[in-house]
């Protein structure tokens, strides 16, 4: 089939790479002039596992194009995916101004029948604004070319994103056409073999379910954060809670690990969103605005623990910080808990020496030259001179570090550690001071 992609972000470009490897023919357009010359030139501007190889062999091939030329893609593809960002305005709603933007420019180019079908994560009733912009743009044209708006939203993770979007889990259409029910039975059909996976529904409820879905992921995160504060305050380990919760197969395991808070580009945002919608409709979502702050108060953890043992004046000492993407596998620094953290400890006086795989240039596109920030070439050179280690994302290489090289090299043997990487006694018969989440020297020692 004949597929455009509006927007060549982290959702565009992943789906198009993947619907073209099995064979349909792709045209991704973006208004960055740049972007393109990089992606034809096989500069990928995301980091993502198994992406470039996949963008190159399909664009080398043929059945991938990046442009800059609207008009060419819209006359390419019956198909017209928008796949750009839906940023989050001052007052945490979904900015929709350039999902709309590209609806008058499909409008403004088409001459025949369009699917235009929303990638991207709108909040219910965008579909509705769509068509409307599609249909006042057609009539200031004097055209009545017939055209559908469907909705078809993301479930990938970022990491595992080209994994996720080969080999779905399940695929949301929202339509009411059946004879659009048959043009994505088409498009997905080589996902689709094992068993079905389409799960075809109104607009309005397939556009509900993206967000319904993240926002109870985000919920699940919160409450075992908020789970792992109680236990610090009762006692308890909340390792052995996770365990003994995941264990019931009505909870199970996933995303149930206690931390410094989630990030990246849609939790957040979602969570945010669908608050908005809630209260625009008169509705107070007293479940996400408790995930939304529970949320927000652990960021804050890592600099509370550093506080707590050095205590508020951390002029002239120095901390080593390991991971600063918000996630294992990817350079996406949105949201992180890294940047909560070492903002706080500028505020207090303090430098900061830092690592990640893969986040690095992105910091330094984020925070610039600082006198106070030096990105080291490994973790083993943010420990010399450095106070504590703080870990903040769980990177497998920092999953067994040498520890004889960690408490030679830091000036204090104490770690900070925001994932839960290592096991309390044994950091403590290495002669750590070890404060994790939930556990460790950050549970208080006393009985209730």
């Amino acid at each position: 089939m004949r597929v455009t992609v509006f927007g060549i972000g982290y959702v565009g470009l992943v789906q198009a790479a993947v619907l073209a490897q099995v064979g349909h023919t792709v045209v991704c357009v973006d208004v960055d002039e740049k972007k393109v010359d990089d992606l034809k030139s096989g500069i990928i501007p995301i980091y993502e596992p198994g992406l470039t190889a996949l963008v190159q062999e399909n664009y080398e091939q043929g059945r991938l194009e990046f442009t800059t030329d609207a008009k060419r893609g819209i006359e390419h593809g019956e198909l017209q995916f928008i796949a750009v960002g839906t940023p989050p305005d001052e007052n945490g709603s979904a900015d929709l101004q350039y999902v709309l933007s590209v609806a008058t420019t499909i409008a403004t180019h088409m001459d025949s029948y369009k699917v235009i079908v929303n990638k991207s994560t709108v909040p219910v009733g965008t579909a509705d604004k769509v068509k409307a912009t599609v249909t006042a743009v057609l009539a200031e044209r004097g055209l009545q070319a017939k055209f559908d708006v469907v909705s078809n939203p993301e479930f990938l993770k970022e990491g595992a994103a080209v994994a996720d979007c080969s080999k779905p889990d399940r695929i949301v259409v929202g339509t009411d056409n059946t004879e659009v029910q048959e043009l994505f039975r088409e498009l997905y059909a080589p996902f689709n073999r094992n068993h079905d996976k389409l799960i075809f529904m109104d607009v309005r409820s397939s556009e509900l379910t993206k967000y319904a879905a993240n926002c109870m992921l985000a919920t699940k995160i919160s409450f075992m954060n908020e789970m792992a504060n109680l236990a610090e305050r009762l006692g308890a380990d909340i390792e052995n809670v996770r365990k003994g919760i995941g264990s019931d197969p009505r909870i199970g395991y996933h995303f149930i690990y206690p931390g410094a808070g989630y990030g990246g580009s849609c939790f957040p945002k979602d969570v945010q969103a669908l608050i908005r919608t809630s209260q625009e409709i008169g509705y107070q979502p007293e479940i996400l605005e408790a995930v939304e702050n529970v949320n927000m108060r652990q960021k804050n953890k890592l600099f509370e623990n550093i506080v707590k043992h050095f205590g508020n004046d951390l002029s002239g000492k120095q901390f080593a910080v390991w991971g600063l993407s918000f996630k294992p596998n990817t350079d996406d620094m949105r949201e992180a808990s890294s940047r909560v953290l070492m903002q706080s400890l500028w505020a207090a006086g303090a430098k900061v020496k830092a690592y990640d795989p893969e986040a690095m240039n992105e910091c330094q596109r984020i925070f610039g030259d600082r006198d106070d920030l030096m990105l080291m070439g490994t973790k083993e050179a943010c420990l010399k001179g450095s106070d504590a280690l703080v870990i903040c994302t769980e990177w497998n290489q920092f999953r067994a570090p040498d520890f004889d090289v960690l408490s030679e090299s830091l000036n204090h043997p104490v770690i900070v550690d925001g994932r839960n990487l290592f096991a309390p006694e044994i950091m403590n018969r290495r002669g750590f001071t070890y404060y994790a989440i939930g556990r460790g020297d950050s549970v208080e020692k006393c009985s209730t």
